[in-house]
């Protein structure tokens, strides 16, 4: 089994000292797989979805609870950055370094330029951890907000939190 992206993503936050817990299990690159091997670790797994705009010159990584679903035109009005489309695994690879079934916030580790803008449902932070893909989809990384918090102002991606639904 190829670890290399799994150790990329550890060696980062070893180096970092972040706190985090992990696993491997079979490969699941969707929330319907996923969820067969995730454990009863307390933390809120998440959604990871990459667009682009419609010009192509930007790209968006967002990432929602894994239960919520989100219609596309809604978080067009709500991200307020014009048409938006999935982006193709070619955009994925570019500018995360991934394929997909692994798109996660720890891809930004590749994305020297931060480029990719990063829009997270603000109700994550009020869960005690989470859970991502550590950019392959064989693993699980669980990391407490705040330690995840941090890893995002080291990563060094513009980010922000935002309501992505009416509640």
């Amino acid at each position: 089994m190829e670890n290399e992206r799994i150790d990329k993503v550890l060696e980062f936050l070893n180096e970092k000292g972040f706190e985090y817990n992990w696993y491997t299990h079979p490969e699941a690159p969707t929330i319907e797989i996923a969820r067969q091997h995730w454990r009863q670790d307390g933390s809120k797994h998440c959604k990871n979805l990459f667009f682009r705009n419609h010009k192509g010159n930007r790209h968006y990584l967002v990432v929602l609870d894994c239960e919520r679903d989100l219609d596309i035109h809604d978080l067009e009005k709500r991200l307020h950055q014009g048409k938006l489309s999935f982006a193709s695994p070619q955009r994925m690879e570019k500018y995360l370094g991934l394929t997909p079934g692994s798109v996660s916030p720890f891809g930004l580790i590749n994305d020297i330029e931060h480029h990719v803008y990063l829009f997270m449902d603000k109700n994550l932070l009020n869960e005690k951890a989470l859970s991502f893909h550590p950019n392959d989809n064989r693993a699980t990384v669980v990391i407490e907000v705040e330690e995840f918090l941090r890893y995002l102002n080291v990563v060094g991606n513009d980010f922000e939190f935002i309501e992505l639904y009416d509640n």
